[in-house]
């Protein structure tokens, strides 16, 4: 590295003139980052350097970093180097952490609480991560301001076989927080709330089946056989007759009218007598064999 020693000013006085061991000349910008390092503020030589060297302006970098992006992803963005975007990006991570330490003291609106809850944020973690075994110190807060002006406080926690990243919802002028998702919810202590059964679906349709299939099965009982003492009590020895009530005689039968006197002449003695018709047995039921009554069936199979 050549040492440069300063020999004087240009005339329009923007140039330093500046020589070397060997004699070399050479000149230097009198420039806003010079006089900053001269004077020996390093905030603003960093700042200068920033506007000469990043694609954002400090502005952007600080919003960027308070809306919860990383120092280095801001650095990626910038086209710089963390190191380069730290003097901006330092303020404000320090604020996020501010916020999230005051919104561990916020008091927590907790939907299994009567009322809604009034206790804090950080007692209510403490005292349900305590209850698992777990060190609430263990819990990594953060906090990150929303476009509304609201902040989104995280805490990123493994307790056992749960871990994840809890979200709340931080109101900065109303002092408060809300759990914005299951894990918020689980690390206050509040069980998430179970879904209602569905009411069973009514099948009509199927029941309506049922009862025409009940209506159409024959009845039990007249499919039974008959059992020895039924058969006991109807035997070939026994006249099936015995246990069938008589049936009157037709009442309306017409009544037999007196044959006529007729003069018997010797032709008609020697004539045969007409064939009559065999009378038509009245008053007695036709009664059924012992093998149609055990197997079914009538005198017309």
């Amino acid at each position: 590295m050549a040492h440069l020693t300063l020999a004087g000013l240009s005339d329009d006085g923007r140039r330093l003139l500046l020589v070397s061991a060997r004699g070399v000349e050479f000149t230097l910008d009198v420039d806003d980052r010079l006089k900053a390092a001269l004077s020996g503020d390093h905030a603003r030589l960093g700042q200068l350097e920033i506007k000469m060297d990043s694609a954002l302006r400090p502005r952007d970098i600080q919003s960027r970093i308070r809306a919860g992006e990383t120092p280095e992803a801001v650095a990626q963005a910038a086209h710089t180097t963390v190191e380069a975007i730290m003097p901006f990006a330092a303020p404000v991570i320090a604020e996020r952490q501010h916020v999230a330490d005051r919104a561990q003291r916020a008091s927590v609106r907790r939907t299994g609480a009567p009322g809604g809850g009034a206790r804090t944020l950080g007692d209510a973690v403490g005292s349900h991560l305590r209850s698992a075994g777990v060190n609430p110190d263990t819990v990594d807060w953060d906090a990150a301001r929303r476009e509304d002006g609201k902040w989104t406080l995280t805490a990123a926690f493994s307790a056992g076989a749960r871990h994840g990243i809890a979200r709340f919802v931080f109101d900065a002028p109303g002092n408060y927080a809300v759990a914005d998702n299951d894990d918020a919810t689980w690390l206050v202590g509040d069980a998430p709330a179970a879904a209602a059964a569905p009411p069973p679906v009514s099948d009509d349709i199927a029941r309506a089946r049922a009862r025409r299939a009940a209506a159409t099965e024959p009845d039990a009982e007249e499919l039974l056989p008959l059992g020895d003492d039924a058969i006991s009590m109807v035997s070939p020895e026994t006249s099936v007759e015995a246990y069938l009530e008589e049936v009157p005689a037709e009442s309306d039968a017409a009544p037999e009218e007196p044959a006529s006197e007729e003069v018997e002449t010797p032709a008609a003695r020697d004539a045969e007598p007409p064939a009559r018709k065999p009378a038509r047995k009245r008053g007695r039921a036709s009664v059924p064999s012992w093998d149609e009554i055990m197997f079914g069936g009538g005198k017309s199979e």
